[in-house]
């Protein structure tokens, strides 16, 4: 596990940036393209990757999230990494929305399997993966930053902690629980 990024002066950085300051652009870079690179690691299924690969939309994710910082409402540490993650979603999704375009349009039908499926589609399945999208924006935003922390970032309770502001790990380690108990029953419920 790569370990995460300082995150005692994002905030700093970011404020930074915004005044103008280019080499807080750098800092960010370095901080946050490694732990970006291994969240995306296994996301783009093989069929979806032509002359851009989840390197160059990890990059590219990052430094347009960078550009348009306006959009970003700043909460607590945690919430830049949540901001990131959904800016590299969408790109993946719309790489995929490409690539499964070009395929139609080349006469080339979905219903062959992709044998190089991505981990995640392999492991999680689609279903249950747009489920856990569904349900995780279904949470609020602290709690689905703290889910996301700890489920896909793979932080220890006391970063996420740190990040989040609470008070203490064990604080910490209840908040997740909790959050990803309610995580869990609305997944359940759109089962049924």
């Amino acid at each position: 596990m790569l370990d995460p990024p300082p995150l005692d002066s994002t905030v700093t950085l970011l404020e930074r940036l915004r005044a103008g300051d280019e080499s807080a652009r750098e800092i960010l870079l370095q901080r946050y393209l490694p732990v970006l690179r291994a969240w995306a690691r296994g996301r783009l299924p093989s069929s979806a990757r032509g002359l851009a690969d989840t390197d160059d939309l990890v990059q590219l994710s990052l430094l347009g999230a960078l550009k348009h910082l306006d959009t970003f409402e700043y909460r607590h540490e945690g919430a830049f990494l949540a901001y990131l993650r959904r800016i590299l979603l969408n790109a993946l999704r719309g790489e995929i929305r490409r690539a499964t375009r070009r395929r139609t349009e080349n006469g080339l039908t979905d219903s062959a399997p992709d044998l190089q499926a991505s981990v995640v589609d392999w492991v999680a399945g689609r279903e249950t993966m747009e489920r856990y999208e569904r349900a995780l924006g279904e949470l609020g935003e602290d709690q689905r930053v703290a889910v996301m922390l700890r489920l896909e970032f793979d932080y220890t309770y006391a970063q996420i902690a740190e990040a989040m502001g609470r008070p203490s790990e064990g604080a910490a380690r209840m908040y997740v629980t909790r959050a990803i108990a309610q995580l869990a029953q609305i997944m359940g419920d759109q089962l049924g």
